[in-house]
């Protein structure tokens, strides 16, 4: 049984996070269909330029299907990251409520967001296997796997950002600067076994090319990346996390009154 605290707690989570579905994506051109239009338009172009560049993908037969497995995992990441960085920002006004805590905040952004991007890549992934007739054998386990893991990265990093965001306004601009190269370095247009030794030393550095590959290995059979640690990505999750979350429980008066 859920006691009084929770349930006021899951109740300002719900009043939050219907706010930013009739805010967000009820009031922009397109709402939630721009969501999916978006990566999907990016998936196209990158198949369709790959395939003038390339007689087949790296693995499969779909261009659209090889980048749409890369990009909606880096998607997952980055639009958490982002805007789980800015909840306090987007519910400051609710945030001087005594029922209402940055932690709801927090919650409320990371619950909708991640259930747009992870219905927004079943939405592309099956259309794309649908449209293409491909015949593949899908390991669900790894599948889920990577989406979950991309979106505990990305609400890790954004508690983090969440702070930093606020105490540091220019962090958003370096914060969108820095995560630009990630489309190059993180496994969506090639795999992580096709760049020289040189190369592979660094970007294995990079988490989300680990949940690259534990995406793919959940759609491609013969696929099987020994490049992953599952441990380096735990700690890239937990890290961030606690970190940002110890900062916003000493600092978030603060950062309101600013």
């Amino acid at each position: 049984m859920l006691n009084g605290r929770a349930i006021l707690a899951l109740r300002s989570i719900a009043a939050l996070v219907l706010r930013e579905m009739s805010t967000r994506y009820g009031r922009t051109p397109g709402g939630y269909l721009w969501a999916i239009l978006e990566p999907l338009g990016m998936i196209l172009i990158l198949g369709y330029v790959w395939s003038l560049l390339a007689r087949t993908p790296s693995l499969g037969t779909s261009y659209f299907l090889f980048k749409g497995t890369g990009l909606l995992v880096l998607q997952m990441f980055t639009v958490l990251g982002s805007q789980v960085g800015r909840a306090m920002m987007f519910s400051k006004p609710l945030l001087f409520f005594p029922r209402v805590t940055w932690m709801d905040a927090i919650l409320a952004r990371f619950l909708l967001n991640s259930l747009v991007v992870a219905l927004t890549t079943t939405i592309i992934l099956t259309g794309i296997i649908v449209y293409e007739d491909i015949r593949t054998v899908l390991d669900w386990r790894k599948i889920l796997l990577a989406m979950s893991l991309a979106a505990l990265l990305g609400l890790g990093v954004g508690c983090l950002n969440c702070y930093l965001f606020q105490r540091f306004p220019v962090w958003e601009q370096i914060w969108a600067i820095l995560t630009r190269p990630l489309f190059i370095i993180s496994g969506v247009i090639f795999l992580y076994e096709e760049v020289p030794p040189l190369a592979q030393a660094i970007l294995w550095y990079n988490p989300v090319l680990h949940l690259t590959g534990i995406m793919r290995d959940g759609f491609y059979p013969i696929y099987r990346p020994d490049y992953i640690s599952m441990v380096y990505v735990g700690l890239w999750i937990m890290v961030p996390m606690v970190v940002g979350m110890l900062l916003l429980r000493q600092f978030h008066r603060d950062l309101l009154n600013r």
